[in-house]
């Protein structure tokens, strides 16, 4: 005889902005459902778009009592009337739907602010899905996904791996995936560049560490090849700019044990190491520059930039002769 299903839980909130954990997050409420129920329709509006009637009409129980599941994004930008709603409804839910409130953590409106409160005290199931910044939490995210596809890495081949591919977690998630498929689980620096080999010689870190040294002939011709294999023009721009942040961090926290800086400055020992590596030469006016060179590029590749190509050599050239100043 085959078990019952178990019944889904009828609520869920999904709180913060990081776009992959959030995504997942609704499908593990949508799977769970259908594992009750595999015909369960999915329904997804944004919150701006509903209406305190529209709303009952979305969380009436089904003619056939087939399963619902109702996903109500943005509810950062929620109205007092479909707060109104959304507690009376869940004073008595009704049987086979789920309601899954995406909520970014934010809001302006006191009613926004107040709604994940609420729903955790109508006994929500609560996924944070926090913005993943520090490089702590996304050295932790790496070996997550390494072990849930079965494997296991080392801190070395944590850190290989995001200098290989950067710091989008999608990229990151798939690298990994196939990363502890093609090692046979064990995953190491090694492994990892003989995977990304074609690509982690040429990424925005090798950029910006070429930039920052000084090195323009070098600086210029790893931003033409990277260019050339497609990696992002973002992706080097933000390399650029947090090499430049870690340094400007280190040289002002000043000489001492990287172990101990590390703490104080929230980054990796080994990332305190490097930029103490990398300050030697750089004086204050230069990083000054430096700084207003990475913040005007950050806007450029965003749109501001006609030539997003020629604006990534423009800044990589002027990072590297800003080390120049004192």
């Amino acid at each position: 005889m085959t078990a019952p299903a178990t019944t889904p839980n009828p609520l869920h909130l999904v709180l913060g902005e990081e776009e992959l954990l959030v995504e997942r997050a609704v499908r593990a409420a949508l799977d769970s459902a259908r594992l009750a129920d595999p015909s369960a329709e999915l329904t997804r509006m944004r919150v701006s778009e509903l209406t305190a009637p529209a709303l009952a009409e979305l969380v009436s129980p089904s003619l056939f009592s087939e399963g619902k599941v109702i996903v109500v994004d943005a509810a950062q930008d929620v109205s007092q009337e479909i707060v109104d709603a959304l507690l009376s409804y869940l004073a008595d839910p009704a049987d086979g739907v789920v309601l899954v409130v995406v909520h970014s953590g934010g809001g302006r409106s006191k009613a926004a602010k107040s709604l994940p409160a609420a729903l955790r005290k109508a006994g929500a199931v609560v996924t944070e899905c926090a913005k993943i910044t520090r490089p702590a939490d996304r050295e932790a995210f790496v070996r997550n996904e390494v072990r849930t596809a079965g494997g296991r890495i080392d801190a070395a081949g944590v850190t290989a791996l995001i200098d290989a591919v950067g710091s989008d977690l999608r990229e990151l998630s798939s690298a990994a995936t196939q990363l502890v498929s093609d090692s046979g689980g064990s995953v190491d620096e090694e492994a990892v560049r003989r995977y990304h080999r074609g690509r982690a010689d040429v990424t925005g870190f090798a950029v910006a560490e070429r930039a920052v040294a000084g090195d323009r002939a070098a600086a210029l011709e790893t931003v033409r090849w990277a260019q050339q294999i497609g990696v992002p023009h973002v992706l080097v721009a933000d390399a650029l700019a947090d090499a430049i942040r870690t340094i400007a961090r280190v040289a002002a926290a000043g000489r001492g044990n990287p172990n101990q800086l590390a703490g104080e400055l929230g980054m990796p020992p080994w990332k305190v190491r490097k930029a103490q590596g990398q300050v030697r030469g750089w004086g204050p006016d230069g990083l000054a520059d430096a700084m207003r060179i990475v913040a005007r590029l950050n806007a450029e590749v965003k749109g501001a930039a006609a030539d997003p190509d020629y604006a990534i050599e423009r800044a990589v050239l002027e990072v590297a002769a800003a080390k120049e100043s004192r």
